[in-house]
């Protein structure tokens, strides 16, 4: 039976299952200090920076399982799950009481403790096609690279680098291990391979001998190694200026990933139409900003249009077509002041800049501006809980409560920090009136500070 520990460790970490998600689950909790991804094992130790944000976690997902027994004196009877990306994973206090160095602490797999000049890696969140370009010029800096061989399996997509020497590869993997390639996706799981020698037939976007340039290429469709699968045509682009490749992707593969590799049900990525006509408004309250608050969850807006003739009726322009399909799927039905809202795309591409529209195109307030990724992750129906963020450091729950009662009744709240920023969770009566607290209060001031809200996933407190 494991003693309470800051360290907790989690069980049925699936190769999905990414540093970041991890984080995501328990530092609300209190602040991490020291993660290990035991991979060969399907496991993780986090070490928060004190036993009682530990206990805090336990505690918690105790909560969301009534029949367990939830009090602090049984924490280190009963291990706990909690679901994440579809998979339950298994979450107890941890023998160890403190993690003293940056590997596993004395938890070895066979593959790590047999270094070769041979590394596996897998890569986890894949936003943007890794070519044997971008894998050469990320390994190189530690050794000569001799071969490459990229390939997909279950575990998704995967690359064999050997070096030409096992230091090289010893210090690659060392520096190398959970690190991105690009920012916020791309991340680098490595292990040691158990091959001595890798074969290469082929050099092409998919393998490359760089010790024999004068291999012959392969015609398309024809796998580049034999007996380690087909990389397929989604990752076969030339990578003749990686940087032109990733511009041209859409957005739908960013959302796709970010959703777990697959769109949102109702979510084709395929349209073009970037204006929504919006109607059965409560024309009373509605205006241009709550309108903006709304649908800037779901990508960037570019202006904002109130139909005077139909007081009910407006038109939002967003980026583009794909953050429009992203609103119309989530925000339809929702209800608003009262009013079920109805949501269609427009017969107008745009709205013309005119005295009586809203311009938002250049606003700082619209969300997608930077790490849209992160964004479109977060990306979901009107929910109960609302997420708020870019609070002030000195801010209480009562602060919070009293600025956005007005909207509601308030079930529940809970103030925490991640990385030194205060955050809050505020659980309303309904839907309805945690929506109506997002469109009136995003982007308003408490206590000199700019908050943003948004909706949280989470069921509750």
């Amino acid at each position: 039976m494991a003693e309470p520990s800051k360290v907790i460790h989690i069980r049925n970490v699936g190769h999905e299952i990414s540093e970041n998600d991890l984080l995501q689950l328990v530092q609300p909790f209190g602040v991490v200090t020291k993660l290990v991804m035991l991979r060969a094992k399907n496991q993780a130790l986090l070490q928060m920076h004190d036993l009682n944000s530990a206990v805090n976690v336990l505690q918690y997902y105790t909560s969301v399982q009534p029949s367990v027994r939830c009090g602090p004196e049984y924490l280190s009877s009963f291990f706990f799950w909690a679901l994440l990306r579809g998979r339950n994973v298994y979450i107890q206090f941890s023998s160890h009481q403190e993690l003293t160095t940056t590997d596993s602490p004395g938890w070895k797999s066979d593959q790590d403790s047999q270094p070769n000049r041979i590394l596996l890696v897998t890569i986890h969140h894949m936003l943007y096609p890794i070519t044997v370009e971008v894998l050469q010029q990320v390994f190189s800096p530690y050794g000569y690279v001799e071969k490459i061989v990229t390939f997909q399996k279950s575990a998704g997509f995967q690359a064999l680098i050997q070096y030409q020497s096992r230091q090289s590869a010893l210090q690659a993997k060392n520096s190398l291990q959970g690190r991105n390639i690009y920012d916020g996706c791309c991340q680098l799981d490595i292990q040691f391979s158990n091959l001595n020698e890798l074969q290469v037939n082929y050099n092409n976007e998919r393998s490359r001998d760089f010790t024999n340039p004068s291999l012959p290429t392969e015609q398309r469709g024809r796998s580049s190694q034999p007996g380690y699968g087909d990389a397929g045509s989604l990752y076969a682009l030339q990578a003749s200026g990686a940087r032109v490749a990733f511009a041209q992707m859409s957005n739908a593969a960013a959302i796709a990933a970010a959703f777990g590799g697959g769109l949102p049900p109702g979510v084709t990525g395929t349209n073009d139409r970037c204006t929504i006509l919006v109607t059965n408004l409560n024309p009373e309250k509605v205006d241009e900003d709550k309108l903006f608050n709304l649908f800037s969850l779901y990508g960037n807006i570019v202006r904002i249009k109130l139909l005077r003739n139909k007081p009910d009726h407006a038109l939002v322009q967003m980026e583009d077509g794909f953050q429009a399909e992203l609103a119309v799927n989530f925000v339809k039905g929702a209800l608003l002041f009262g009013n079920r809202l109805e949501l269609n795309f427009s017969k107008y591409p745009s709205i013309t800049p005119a005295a009586d529209t809203r311009e938002y195109a250049g606003s700082n307030l619209n969300r997608f501006n930077n790490n849209a990724v992160k964004n479109y992750k977060y990306c979901c129906s009107p929910t109960k809980m609302i997420h708020v963020s870019a609070l002030a450091q000195d801010i209480t729950e009562e602060e919070i409560v009293a600025h956005l009662e007005e909207h509601g009744t308030i079930v529940n709240t809970k103030l925490f920090e991640v990385n030194g920023k205060k955050q809050a969770l505020v659980l309303f009566e309904s839907e309805e009136q945690a929506t109506e607290a997002l469109a009136c209060k995003h982007a308003s001031t408490i206590d000199r500070s700019t908050i943003r809200i948004s909706f949280s996933q989470l069921q509750s407190i």
